[in-house]
């Protein structure tokens, strides 16, 4: 039965809205008298395309948005000074859709009016920015269609696209003439399947020498109920790893795992989350190479993104009569948005493609197979930005600063949802303006380097988000707690390390093996991994060097070339805690404190896997001894590092050296 009232979640905005469609319209044919709960929901959607139909006219409304309202909308652009019924209709249909998002990821409202004045112009102009629509504050057509439909106007500009079939030359060719620049392709094809629809031997190749980026998706059936389990998402995930690895994809890919059905509300929330967390789950525990995105109607990519934080959306906005995508906006991390499928004919080709509008959140894939450079290079893409942040404007440590943020900000700069949980509310926001200004200077993420001590391979951005967070927030004085500085090194990686044990903890019911097996273990792949750890402590290391007084670049200078890198380990453990019973007590305050940004940390990283808090955890038969065991393998974890570092260092001398050989070389051509 309809509710009359606000219930919970709804708001009296909205209630209002269906109280005026009811009075107005409830006498009409087509209408059906609806709810007045305060929730926007797929039957108020309907209820105001009828309303809207009859006051364009058309004799027989049914709801859908099919030629006739198309065109009566074409017929009526709204812009600042208009009133009247359809300024209702449509500031309507902008509150449904509220929140929409600015450009700094904020949320911005709106409320219903009847005269279209200067703060619903402003409000459609940020809807159209987010959008990608043309800025004009007018509630013109394909305002109109977006805030209508999921698939808003599907012959709007758009320059990505997706197909299952290979691109070939002449495709690609054709792709790129006609300003398409991304194209997602398949990295998976299940046995049995008679789509042939995974990347061909050399096609990535294709793709980018032809100026084209791809973003990768998984899908392994993915059509029915059935198909999304726990266990199905781990292992999809295991094999997502092993296929993208297989071709090649980079550290930092997101890979888009398919909801390819109407799922339900009570569907997306009892099994497509919990898949998605076997997902995560699986990705992190193979050493958190790729992140999960998720593909989907407008109500799962918001849900699981909310739920198991997914990092982009891409939205199955063509499918608009899924339930799915009536009554829910468009999720705050789209990335892709597909609006319509059709058929490419080239010459005496042809191949479906379907179109999708693109946010430019996600870069896509522009190569493959890419290893980072050696440490000297790192360090001149440091100084270079290092002078950027100078010509800029900025002085001082806020120099430095604004390089870490530089780095780390397309991995560890979300804001998450609803503003929380995300990295940027765990370590800091970032300067936008120096992040255009660097690109529009032809900068780019540099991914990784390679240790010259070690030989790893090293991710930039993980380390100097770790640099960035101790920066902004200095070591605890106690070194037996632990702080928001923590969260963006040790503490955020030991985190993820525990929903990695508990969703493992059929295989290793004793959380100490499991560390001592997985945790920082050189050559073991897993969600705290040996690089992890490293990218750790010398992000630590960099921080304490800024905060003394070095500008970056010396201090990188100083780890990679003048050798402080030879006792990283030592070092941090004696710098950040002095002995193992401070350690250990800092990794239960990490765990398990009140604090709010380490509790943020633990709902972002923990229960967005799917894992109970280690909180929650204590207090279950057996949990305080569990938990203590788990703790003391950080510190087992650390001091073995410790001893392992002490044992190498002449081979990690050796290495040095040759490194800085090398290094030489390489300077003496240039």
């Amino acid at each position: 039965m309809d509710a009359y009232v606000v219930v919970a979640g709804g708001s009296d905005g909205i209630r209002a809205i269906q109280q005026w469609l009811n009075g107005g319209y409830w006498t009409r044919d087509a209408y059906n008298l609806g709810p007045c709960d305060g929730i926007y929901s797929r039957d108020v959607q309907k209820s105001l395309m009828i309303a809207l139909q009859y006051e364009l006219g058309i004799s027989a409304p049914n709801g859908n948005f099919g030629p006739a309202t198309q065109e009566g909308l074409k017929a009526h652009t709204l812009t600042q000074g208009n009133s009247g019924v359809f300024v209702q209709l449509f500031s309507a249909a902008c509150v449904f859709n509220s929140p929409t998002y600015d450009t700094e990821g904020d949320p911005v409202e709106t409320t219903w009016r009847s005269s279209y004045d200067s703060g619903l112009t402003e409000w459609v102009s940020v809807f159209q920015r987010f959008n990608l629509l043309t800025d004009n504050g007018s509630g013109d057509y394909r305002t109109w269609a977006q805030l209508l439909v999921s698939m808003g106007d599907p012959d709007r500009p758009a320059t990505g696209s997706d197909t299952r079939f290979e691109i070939t030359s002449s495709r690609a060719k054709w792709l790129y003439d006609n300003g398409y620049r991304f194209v997602g392709r398949y990295i998976y094809d299940p046995p049995g399947s008679t789509l042939d629809k995974e990347i061909k031997p050399g096609e990535l190749d294709t793709i980018f020498s032809n100026g084209l980026a791809v973003f990768p998706i998984y899908q392994d059936n993915a059509r029915q109920l059935a198909d999304f389990t726990y266990s199905n998402g781990y292992q999809h995930g295991l094999n997502a790893h092993k296929c993208a690895a297989g071709y090649g994809f980079n550290r930092g890919t997101t890979i888009y795992f398919a909801v390819d059905y109407d799922a339900t509300g009570e569907e997306i929330r009892s099994a497509v989350v919990p898949y998605f967390h076997g997902v995560q789950a699986a990705l992190a525990g193979q050493g958190k190479v790729y992140t999960h995105g998720v593909y989907g109607s407008r109500n799962v990519c918001s849900t699981v993104s909310n739920e198991t934080f997914a990092r982009f959306s891409f939205v199955s906005g063509m499918s608009w009569g899924f339930s799915g995508n009536l009554g829910f906006p468009i999720p705050r991390n789209w990335s892709f948005n597909q609006i319509k499928e059709f058929q490419v004919a080239t010459g005496s080709d042809t191949f479906d493609l379907d179109r999708d509008v693109v946010s430019g959140i996600d870069h896509g894939v522009s190569s493959v197979k890419g290893a980072g450079g050696p440490a000297d290079d790192f360090i001149a893409y440091v100084q270079r930005l290092y002078d950027l942040a100078g010509a800029y404007g900025a002085g001082g440590q806020r120099r430095s600063q604004l390089v870490m943020e530089y780095i780390r900000h397309y991995t560890y700069g979300n804001k998450g949802p609803l503003n929380k949980f995300g990295w940027w509310y765990l370590i800091g926001g970032y300067d936008t303006g120096f992040v255009d200004y660097c690109n529009s200077n032809g900068m780019k993420i540099r991914e990784s380097f390679t240790d010259p001590y070690t030989g790893y391979q090293l991710g930039a951005e993980h380390m100097m988000a770790t640099a960035n967070a101790h920066l902004l927030t200095d070591q605890p004085a106690d070194k037996g707690t632990a702080n928001g500085g923590d969260v963006g090194g040790w503490a955020g990686d030991l985190m993820t390390f525990w929903a990695d044990w508990r969703n493992s903890e059929e295989q290793y019911a004793d959380p100490l093996q499991f560390a001592h097996d997985k945790l920082a273990v050189p050559g073991v792949a897993s969600s705290f991994g040996f690089n992890d750890l490293i990218e750790d402590a010398d992000g630590y290391h960099l921080a304490r060097a800024v905060r003394g007084g070095r500008n970056i670049v010396d201090a990188v200078k100083d780890h990679y070339n003048g050798g402080l890198g030879l006792s990283r380990f030592n070092d941090y453990f004696t710098r950040r805690w002095g002995g193992a019973a401070a350690c250990k007590s800092s990794a239960h305050q990490a765990l398990t404190t009140l604090d709010a940004t380490l509790s943020a940390a633990q709902v972002y990283l923990i229960t967005g896997a799917g894992a109970a808090l280690p909180a929650d955890y204590a207090s279950l038969p057996g949990g305080p001894e569990k938990l203590g065991s788990f703790e003391q393998g950080f510190v087992d974890a650390l001091l073995a590092r410790l001893g392992m570092e002490k044992r190498n260092a002449s081979l990690y001398r050796e290495n040095h050296e040759k490194y800085l050989t090398a290094a030489r070389t390489r300077s003496a051509r240039t």
